[in-house]
């Protein structure tokens, strides 16, 4: 085996072990799960639920937070699917068939 595909299955190894020690340490700073005091209780959601109606005017607060809180979010993600559609599309047909 020659050197340069040692050195480059060193640095792989090396890279693999790095980005797994990250992911690992990210893991262990998490919060417990169900906890009282976690990030995902915090404000937002009884602002959603208390001032959902009157700023938004709907009585569904799924379509409140996803039309008007997310608007921009939610619309971003239906055109980035929106564009792959498309793109897998045309590329679809520009494979040729073959002919029987």
């Amino acid at each position: 085996m020659p050197l340069s595909r040692k050195v480059f299955y060193l640095v792989v190894i090396v890279l693999v072990l790095a980005v797994n020690y990250l992911l690992l340490m990210v893991v262990m700073e998490m919060p417990i799960y169900g906890q009282a005091d976690n990030p995902a209780h915090n404000y937002v959601m009884e602002r959603y639920v208390e001032k959902g109606v009157e700023e938004c005017g709907g009585y569904n607060f799924v379509s409140n937070i996803l039309l008007d809180y997310r608007g921009f979010d939610t619309f971003l993600e239906t055109t980035v699917i929106f564009c792959a559609v498309v793109a897998v599309t045309m590329t679809l047909a520009a494979v040729p068939t073959e002919s029987s």
